[in-house]
């Protein structure tokens, strides 16, 4: 069941979140490729769990594979993986001053740059779908919650492991991407993406 705490974003952070509480979800612990092999395999299946990991690891090298290959891959009631894009925000494709075109390649804008490279930097997104949508997480997280007490429960004011900020995920929109919560009170109380101009939440 996902169990809950509470964190408390510090007083003398620098955003505007600063002294706000925060539920978050306590992680209890990271599996890696083998670890979800050995768990498969102790589903009573006929293939043993060496076999299931060669699979998983194969598995996401292929993911890797198709994603650069500019595809999408659908991963039925999990999520759908494809590339996106952050942006730079140019002024024009040609700027006379300079004498520099928009390229569609990675790179940073120096100050004063009009034009120049497209990309700010690229991002593996992972959209739910199926049973992992937010709708369908919240309706069983709320149906957990309300039978063993676990909602809005956990620890008072603390994260376990970041005492200070609470940490946590946001999952972006379209042009968006995975960032990292931590004292901007990110975490798992929003969306978000990277690109301004917004995006599509798949819900």
């Amino acid at each position: 069941m996902i169990e809950l705490y509470l964190s408390k974003v510090s007083e003398t952070s620098q955003s505007e979140q600063a002294g706000k509480i925060y539920a978050r979800v306590d992680y209890k612990q990271e599996l890696s490729v083998q670890d979800m092999a050995q768990h498969m395999a102790e589903h009573n299946t006929m293939f043993s769990e060496g076999s299931i990991t060669g699979i998983l690891i194969d598995f996401v090298k292929c993911i890797r594979e198709q994603v650069l290959m500019g595809n999408t891959v659908k991963i039925n009631n999990l999520a759908i993986f494809k590339a996106t894009v952050e942006g730079n925000g140019l002024d024009t494709l040609y700027d006379a001053q300079t004498d520099k075109v928009a390229t569609a390649t990675l790179g940073t804008l120096k100050d004063g740059d009009k034009t120049g490279p497209a990309v700010k930097v690229i991002k593996l997104l992972a959209q739910s779908t199926g049973d992992f949508t937010r709708e369908e997480l919240k309706k069983d997280a709320a149906a957990k919650g309300e039978n063993n007490g676990t909602t809005g429960g956990g620890s008072s004011n603390t994260n376990p492991t970041n005492p200070t900020n609470g940490g946590g995920t946001n999952t972006g929109g379209d042009n968006g991407g995975t960032n990292t919560g931590g004292d901007n009170g990110g975490g798992d109380n929003g969306g978000g993406g990277g690109n301004p101009g917004g995006g599509m939440d798949q819900n």
